[in-house]
């Protein structure tokens, strides 16, 4: 590849508008727990594939992925609409989701200077190209997810690589979380698939999502409009565009965890709170408390704060199976609080022996953020706010994602991915993104964003990398 003196981008080609087909108008007003992620960045998460062998040109490609996102935006069709907002006097403003039919985005993008896939996967495991990977996703230009009202609520940008295609996503966060985000991604690959392998028959969604959106007051009979506390829609706006880009380019890691390596940082986690006499900790440990705790010790160690200054930690939950009744899987909403540990001081966190006091933090926090009872009262007892999810914090480290979300089962026709990446979107110092691993069997890899010293300190603590595997899977070994 010669770059000449400029790092290769995407360009690109062309756009599609798709759109499901035509249906009664419908307005679906937001929750509490949607419009607290108004002033938050669009989800761009995307997959790398080998080159897509059914199809003689990139148009048949094109064409393909078209038809079958319109047969999934028929059944997800509050993805194709737009955001509305309403007036309503003095007592606020309320916003909702425009059901009109207006339609995806599909871009057509060619990754310049004979970019491959291993320009984008190094061999190496060294820092992700980010200038290279974020030209991938299409909507880097919306501030936040109030932008809805103008922009697309979904967008895919199609980047042809040398050897492979490159899928970006952008989608709203207001429309729903990651768990309702993954599902409608492998709705639309099943669409994608059963128009290749039995091209008479209709392509199905195998588990329909439930589009009725979920307020507490529904439970006793209620289930009031949420409405924003502003004055003019101006202000609205500007209170959603208020977070400041991060001051630094931010270096970007994508860290391996194998299934032996979890179970080891779980059974030292468990040790050390026997030894500490907490032994009802030691029960509960669970893998996402071992692996935050390490990464929260080792992101912590790297920014060198003084003794003395209180750290935080921080994790997006999922709030659907701990309510009661619980929410089914397929809800499409979002569903996600913020679990957050009280200020820790950086020398207790990082005391010899203290994963486990650091593991037990965590799990406590989780726990007691995400019962039945905490999640009613935020939304029910707190006036509804658009800055709920602005969690950047010098002091802090955010865990997003999940291990669980079924990104490499995302089979459009053509194969499996060989990669996942993220776009710019909700990235600052200190933020951590968990994806499965992708050879499967409970493997983790964790999506660390630093600012450059805080990434060179980091490259130096053998605690981290004594836990690091080597990719059991690295796309050159199993090579199409």
């Amino acid at each position: 590849m010669d770059r000449g003196t400029s790092p290769p981008v995407a360009r690109v080609l062309s756009t599609r508008t798709v759109k499901p087909p035509p249906r009664p108008r419908e307005l679906i007003p937001l929750t509490a727990w949607d419009v607290s992620l108004l002033a938050a960045d669009y989800i761009q998460k995307g997959l790398l594939f080998p080159p897509p062998p059914p199809f003689p040109t990139t148009s048949a490609l094109l064409d393909h992925l078209e038809a079958s996102l319109a047969d999934a935006l028929a059944i997800y069709y509050p993805v194709a609409g737009r955001f509305a907002v309403d007036e309503r006097r003095d007592d606020g403003w309320s916003v909702s989701i425009d059901c009109s039919g207006q339609g995806a985005e599909l871009l057509h993008a060619v990754a310049e200077y004979d970019v491959g896939i291993d320009d984008v996967v190094p061999p190496d495991a060294a820092d992700v190209p980010t200038r290279l990977v974020r030209s991938f996703f299409p909507l880097n230009h919306a501030v936040n997810n109030f932008d809805g009202c103008e922009l697309p609520l979904f967008a895919v940008q199609v980047t042809e690589l040398r050897d492979g295609v490159f899928l970006g996503f952008a989608y709203n966060h207001a429309l729903s979380d990651g768990t309702a985000f993954w599902a409608f991604i492998n709705a639309w690959a099943e669409t994608a698939r059963a128009r290749l392998l039995h091209t008479e028959a209709a392509p199905r969604v195998l588990t329909p999502p439930l589009l009725q959106r979920w307020l507490p007051e529904q439970d006793e009979g209620g289930g009031a409009v949420v409405l924003l506390p502003y004055a003019d829609l101006e202000f609205l706006r500007r209170t959603a565009r208020e977070t400041p880009p991060p001051p630094v380019l931010l270096r970007e890691r994508m860290l391996h965890f194998s299934p032996e390596s979890l179970a080891a940082l779980k059974d030292r986690a468990r040790r050390d709170l026997l030894a500490s006499g907490d032994a009802a900790g030691a029960t509960a440990v669970t893998t996402f408390q071992a692996l935050s705790s390490l990464l929260w010790r080792s992101v912590t160690r790297a920014r060198r704060p003084d003794p003395d200054q209180p750290v935080v930690f921080r994790a997006s939950v999922n709030c659907r199976g701990r309510l009661r009744p619980p929410l089914p899987p397929e809800y499409f909403g979002n569903s996600i609080l913020a679990a957050s540990t009280g200020p820790v001081p950086a020398s207790e966190l990082l005391a010899t022996r203290a994963h486990g006091r650091a593991a037990a933090l965590v799990g406590r926090a989780v726990a007691a953020h995400s019962t039945d009872a905490f999640v009613r009262g935020r939304l029910v007892g707190a006036a509804p706010s658009v800055a709920a999810f602005r969690l950047a914090d010098a002091n802090a480290m955010f865990v997003s994602s999940s291990p669980r979300f079924d990104m490499y089962g995302c089979d459009f026709g053509w194969g499996n991915p060989v990669a996942a990446r993220s776009g710019k979107g909700n990235k600052y110092d200190g933020k951590v993104s968990l994806f499965p691993g992708r050879e499967g069997g409970g493997s983790i890899v964790a999506e660390v964003e630093l600012a450059p010293d805080h990434m060179a300190a980091l490259e130096q603590d053998d605690e981290l990398w004594d836990a690091v595997s080597p990719d059991a899977a690295p796309y050159q070994t199993i090579r199409h």
